[in-house]
């Protein structure tokens, strides 16, 4: 079985910092990261990761603009995509949703439940 890929978009270096720890430790996965919209778009056009984590709140592009450009594309629109947020709020959530992303993961997220969330959104079985 092939090592999972997943690109973490987020312009928070500390943020990306414990994403990529806890994929790494906890799911065995090889993380790429992106501090910006932009160069996520890049990284997944070039590495086609296997998902991508992608959060909303960045300046420049935002998530949801990141999301549609992810979309647009035809090398990128089939990569699951899970955003990132500290909005909560069920209607929100489904905002999200109906973009057509694979799922939300709310902050603050404990670094054991990231990979167990993911796994499940993804109906990924290690």
């Amino acid at each position: 079985m092939t090592t999972k890929r997943i690109l973490v978009i987020d312009d928070e270096d500390g943020v990306r910092e414990i994403i990529q720890f806890s994929l790494e430790a906890g799911g065995g996965w090889e993380v790429l990261a992106a501090a910006c919209g932009s160069e996520g778009l890049a990284l997944a056009e070039a590495e086609q990761p296997d998902a991508i984590i992608l959060d909303v709140m960045m300046p420049d592009m935002d998530g949801p603009t990141t999301f549609g450009h992810l979309q647009a594309s035809d090398r990128t629109k089939h990569i699951p995509t899970i955003l990132l947020t500290a909005k909560a709020k069920i209607s929100e959530q489904k905002q999200f949703i109906n973009l057509g992303v694979a799922g939300v993961i709310t902050k603050p997220f404990g670094v054991r439940d990231l990979v167990n969330q993911i796994r499940n959104i993804l109906n990924w079985q290690d």
